[in-house]
Order: C-alpha cells, then sequence, then structure tokens
C-alpha cells in the first residue's frame, strides 16, 4: 500500500519501521518540527524523523495544516491509507478524507478508555489492570472513531516507559495485522458506556502528595517514570523519586520514619528503591545514603 506515516515520539518509531520491512510504499512521513532541547536548546529533531531519515524515507513537518498548500501537497501523495501514531496535531477533515482508505490510529490505550494525550500515564496513576492497543479509523472527534482491532497487556508493576515500549511493539503488529486484512476488518462503534480522558500531563502532577495512599503514591512514582519524573522536596533540594515499594507505617505524612528513607503516607508508607538528586545519574537509595543520609523524623516536599 501507499502509505503516509504521521507520529512524532518515540512510541510511533516501531510502527514505522513495521511498515516498511512489511513492505509497504512509505510516500512520506510527517512529524512535529524540530523543537529545542536539552540543556543547550538546540533544534532537535523528533524521534520519528530521526527514524524516517535512517530509513531514507522523505519527511515533512508543516505547523499545522491550516495552510491550503500544506492540505494540497498531502492530497498529491494520492496515498492509500494514513497511519498515525501519537502525532501531536488534530487533523482537519481535508487531510482525514484525502486518503483513499481514511486514517488509521493506533491509540495506546482499550478504547473507549482513555481517550487523548497521556492514556498509558492515566491508567497507571488510575490503579487499571490492564491495558492494550486499539487500531482505529479515525473521525474528527477526540480518539471516537470505530475499531478495528486491539490488543491487551496487564499494567502490573511496570513503569510508564517500560509499558510504553511494550505498546508500542503491540501497535506495530497490530498496524501490520490490520493493514493485510484491511477489507475483512469489521469497524466496530465504540461503546458509549466507559469512556474516559486522558487529558496531557502536567509537570505540576509529579510533586508527590504524600497525603495520598501508599499505593497512589508508588502509582505516580511509576506513571511519570522516565517523565516528568516524580519528586519531592528534601530541604531545598529536588528528590526524584524514579521507583519505590508501597509498605506498612504510619506517621506523619511526608516524614521519614527510618533511616532508609521511608516516607509516611497518608495511609501506609513508601520506600524508594531509585532516586536521582539534581545533576547526578538515577542510583540505588542505599548508595545515596551513603554519602547523603537521611534521618527519622526528616520532613518531605
Amino acid at each position: 500500500m501507499r502509505i503516509v506515516f504521521m507520529g512524532t515520539p518515540a512510541f510511533a518509531v516501531p510502527a514505522l519501521e513495521a511498515l516498511v520491512a512489511a513492505g509497504h510504499d512509505v510516500v512520506a512521513v510527517y512529524t512535529q518540527p524540530p523543537r529545542p532541547a536539552q540543556r543547550g536548546k538546540q533544534p532537535q529533531a523528533s524521534p520519528v524523523q530521526q527514524a524516517a531519515e535512517r530509513l531514507g524515507l522523505p519527511v515533512r513537518y508543516p505547523v499545522n495544516f491550516k495552510e491550503e498548500a500544506d492540505r494540497l501537497a498531502f492530497a498529491a501523495l494520492d496515498a492509500d491509507v494514513a497511519v498515525v501514531a501519537a502525532y501531536g496535531l488534530i487533523l482537519p477533515q481535508a487531510i482525514l478524507d484525502a486518503p483513499r482508505l481514511g486514517c488509521l490510529n493506533i491509540h495506546a490505550s482499550l478504547l473507549p478508555r482513555w481517550r487523548g494525550a497521556a492514556p498509558i500515564q492515566r491508567a497507571i496513576l488510575a490503579g487499571d489492570t490492564s491495558t492494550g492497543v486499539t487500531i482505529m479509523q479515525m473521525e474528527r472527534g477526540l480518539d471516537t472513531g470505530p475499531m478495528l482491532l486491539a490488543a491487551e497487556t496487564p499494567v502490573a508493576a511496570k513503569t510508564a516507559g517500560e509499558l510504553t515500549e511494550e505498546l508500542a511493539m503491540m501497535g506495530a503488529d497490530l498496524i501490520v495485522d490490520a493493514l493485510t486484512r484491511l477489507d475483512a476488518l469489521a469497524a466496530e462503534t465504540q461503546p458509549a458506556e466507559g469512556v474516559t480522558y486522558a487529558h496531557k500531563i502536567d509537570k505540576a502532577e509529579a510533586a508527590l502528595d504524600f497525603t495520598k495512599s501508599a499505593v497512589e503514591v508508588e502509582r505516580a512514582a511509576r506513571a511519570f517514570n522516565p517523565a516528568p519524573g516524580a519528586f519531592t522536596l528534601l530541604g531545598q533540594e529536588r528528590l526524584r523519586i524514579l521507583a519505590c515499594t508501597a509498605v506498612e507505617g504510619a506517621g506523619e505524612p511526608g516524614t521519614t520514619l527510618d533511616d532508609r528513607l521511608t516516607i509516611a503516607c497518608g495511609t501506609g508508607a513508601i520506600r524508594p528503591t531509585l532516586v536521582q538528586r539534581p545533576g547526578k545519574r538515577a542510583m540505588d537509595v542505599a548508595e545515596v545514603l551513603r554519602g547523603f543520609p537521611v534521618p527519622a523524623g526528616t520532613r518531605l516536599g
């Protein structure tokens, strides 16, 4: 098939690579423009752009599709289908209608649960026991289109980073399967019941709230790993808590209960296992405490 691929983050890269490996003709790759990143604030190409260039594919990155020239250029590609994976732009109707078979989206949830921008993090925060990937036909609504295929996986104790990698590979397999038998797949309307919205993650959410239960705090540490990184304040220092376990314990929320950095929560306590101090690498908490002891009764947050 003649395919236009539209995606931006690392989540989308396995799907692009799988489509090329399956022998499809990817006639263009659309992604977000290079943006300032890291300490130098130099423009950096998206993971999808880097992958496309490595594969020798033409790359386009319009700021939006408001310009008629950009819409006409897209239509001129004469694609059979567009495959979209975390592209980062709302597509106007003219773009949705341009490919002969429309636009297919690789969405990282089991729709209709977690429509929107951050389905993986929201699933972890909510304590969902499972999540997955849905291949859907796109329409103007936010992730409201009919579903073609879906696959499920346990959330378990995975971080957002681990779950993203797993779902990216699942999505790659599913989209190749969907295109192989597209004519035979029956589109299923999403049920009206069970709709939830995965709003974009605000960096302020990563500040751990120890008045919540230990279970909720532990979920937050996983949901915000690797980004934006759950954190608390230890004195004037921001301490990122990348992994922790919920344990028994009671005390004033946000106060350490021992010299192992066990922190009291609204219910129970958490014991960090992987932490990161400003300007340092992520380290096992025991290694950090050897050079930076935190006595019982220390207040965090």
